[in-house]
């Protein structure tokens, strides 16, 4: 059948995909799974429950929940009813909270449990608009998710018409959500999609790999966030099940449980699998610590595609010995994973494509719902580097100061209330600006070098990108996060946030002691061994681009601690502001200490230039 609309996915499953799991999620360590059409029934339900209690087409809806079954019911279930979907971050703070809720005119919240809750309950009160509160987890005082479906279930016969009415009025064009950008400056922006945007988005990346019925998937990036939202129904599409990870704790335990096929990533989660095998490996007993070594340093040389014979025999070593392990250890029928979300490091790509984990990197933005370009499961169509082919149905052109422009059917509708800034980003002729930086190689793969809005211009007039030089930075095991500062100064320099967990087994291993944090970061040999690693990665830099100083701060950084956004980009203008007097030490204290010392070589070369000669 043709699905042109959200909630079509489901009707789709029912009679081209009947399978006994189409959704599962834990619930008190035990798994709890739906069919297809148990899955029906409690969309229906959610669709009846609402509109039995006076709720209409065209009313907003929040969820503020981790990835659960009942968060898609609450989603196809608002969408077949006409209803908007605002689904917000359960991390954020209070503020944004209220501004999102506010702004949204939402009507119902629906909470995913009573931590959440407490963040909400003060704000709920300032809402006019608001009327009532729902959990999917038990919350003392606050009405259960099952008083909906209750209802839902009493007036199915009597709405069954309404609904069936509803559904036929809905155009693939209309609006169906809003999704609030996390920004990492000032309020964030709704970006209004509609079904269409969704649904040809997840029609045309399901084309990058082979997986379908009968396949399982894992889910724990955030299903508010429209990468992993567009890949739900990417998966729903062709019949893959779908298993939710509520809680990162437990990813590690649910892979293997589940033994998935394929799931959808961050770099920086990718990152940390591949420090944590890292780390185990240097524990290792010494001969097999310099097999696992001689296996990982081979499967950084990687290439898709002219490895020769001899490579290709050691590799097939390499994978039997060492990287089977790593299969194992996410579940060991894994088949691909989906990158998304930031730029990836290109050793993992090559290490784990070497290991027989392939990852396909995509790009793109919540505007352009979200993907404008993949890297496809198929060798002749995969850049290393890069963010793959331009898709099917999406047109992208390098402006002259190099931005990436994009005009197609992913392109939203506009940002709610806010057509002023919706012409700031999308122009007349109908291009969205999308802030990134990159060239198409070869005339077929993008590739990003970063953001237009975060690029700098030194004193001297030449132009930092510092995502480029911060990854470099984070491909060391002792760099957690980078950020790259410099702006109107002569130099470039870094704040380092230390992995401190690898860096105490380094002091240990080196009989290093300290009290805390804070002395360790000012111990020589620590500064020693970070200055050998900024060292390191200044070889692959131009002269202007080196980064000349640094300095180590104690603090790890996190969305829940504000330095970074929750999707995991650097939040600039708050760490500039964090570090204030760091950054004016490095620069101003800097400076005045090279005046200084440049004074006493202009006086010792006097001196010298007027000694006799003899």
């Amino acid at each position: 059948m043709e699905v042109t609309r959200t909630f079509d996915i489901i009707q789709l499953n029912i009679e081209e995909y009947p399978r006994p799991v189409m959704y599962g999620g834990k619930k008190e360590n035990e798994w709890i799974t739906y069919s297809t059409d148990e899955v029906r029934d409690y969309v229906d339900w959610v669709s009846y429950g609402l509109l039995s209690m006076g709720y209409q087409k065209g009313d907003k809806v929040a969820t503020i929940s981790g990835n659960k079954p009942e968060w898609n019911f609450v989603d196809i279930g608002l969408a077949q009813a006409g209803m908007i979907h605002v689904p917000i971050y359960p991390t954020i703070g209070t503020d944004e909270y209220e501004y999102i809720l506010e702004h949204s005119d939402v009507k119902v919240i629906i909470v995913g449990n009573k931590s959440i809750y407490s963040k909400v309950s003060p704000v709920a009160g300032k809402l006019a608009q608001l009327k009532d509160i729902y959990s999917f987890d038990p919350v003392d005082g606050v009405k259960p998710f099952s008083e909906i479906i209750e209802a839902g279930k009493m007036n199915s016969e009597r709405l069954k018409d309404e609904l069936i009415k509803i559904r036929e009025s809905i155009m693939p064009e209309d609006l169906v959500t809003i999704i609030y950008t996390s920004g990492t400056t000032g309020n964030s922006k709704g970006v209004m999609l509609s079904h269409n945007n969704l649904v040809k988005n997840a029609i045309t990346t399901s084309k990058a790999h082979h997986l379908g019925y009968g396949h399982r998937a894992v889910s724990f990036l955030p299903l508010c966030h429209v990468y992993e939202r567009m890949v739900n129904y990417h998966f729903q599409y062709k019949g893959i099940s779908i298993y939710y990870i509520e809680n990162m704790g437990t990813i590690s335990e649910s892979v293997k449980e589940i033994k998935p096929h394929i799931f959808n990533t961050v770099p920086r989660l990718l990152e940390k699998i591949y420090d944590n095998i890292v780390a185990r490996g240097r524990n290792l007993p010494w001969l097999k610590r310099q097999i696992f070594f001689w296996a990982v340093n081979l499967g950084l040389k990687f290439r898709l595609k002219q490895n020769s014979q001899f490579y290709r025999f050691r590799l097939g070593v390499a994978r039997k010995l060492i990287f089977s392990k790593w299969k194992e250890a996410l579940g060991g029928e894994l088949e691909v994973m989906v990158s998304g979300g930031a730029a990836l490091q290109s050793r993992l790509e090559k290490i784990f494509w070497a290991a027989g984990l392939p990852i396909i990197q995509g790009y793109g933005l919540t505007e352009t719902s979200p993907v404008i370009a993949v890297n496809p499961l198929r060798i002749d169509e995969i850049g290393f580097g890069t963010v793959g082919p331009v898709i099917e149905g999406v047109e992208v052109k390098i402006a002259e100061d190099g931005e990436i422009l994009c005009r197609g059917v992913n392109i939203m509708m506009g940002y709610y209330k806010a057509p002023d800034l919706t012409a700031e980003m999308i122009d007349s002729d109908g291009w969205l600006h999308t802030g990134d930086i990159g060239v198409i190689e070869g005339g077929k793969f993008l590739r990003i070098t970063d953001r237009k809005k975060e690029m700098f211009k030194l004193s001297a007039g030449k132009y930092i990108a510092p995502q480029v030089i911060e990854n470099k930075l984070k491909e060391s095991s002792f760099i957690e996060q980078a950020m790259v500062i410099g702006e109107n100064q002569k130099f470039a320099s870094a704040l380092l946030s230390p992995n401190f967990s690898f860096l105490h087994d380094w002091c240990s291993i080196h009989k290093i002691q300290f009290r805390d944090n804070n002395e360790l970061i000012e111990l020589s040999e620590v500064l020693d061994r970070f200055s050998k690693e900024v060292r390191e990665v200044n070889k692959s830099l131009g002269e202007f681009e080196q980064i000349k100083r640094f300095r180590l701060v104690t603090e790890e950084w996190t969305p829940q601690t504000g330095e970074l956004s929750p999707t995991l980009k650097l939040k600039r203008n708050y760490l500039a502001k964090e570090y204030k007097d760091i950054i004016s030490e490095i620069y101003f204290n800097g400076d005045k200490e090279s005046n200084v010392i440049g004074r006493i070589k202009n006086g010792i070369n006097g001196i010298l230039k007027n000694l006799p000669k003899f």
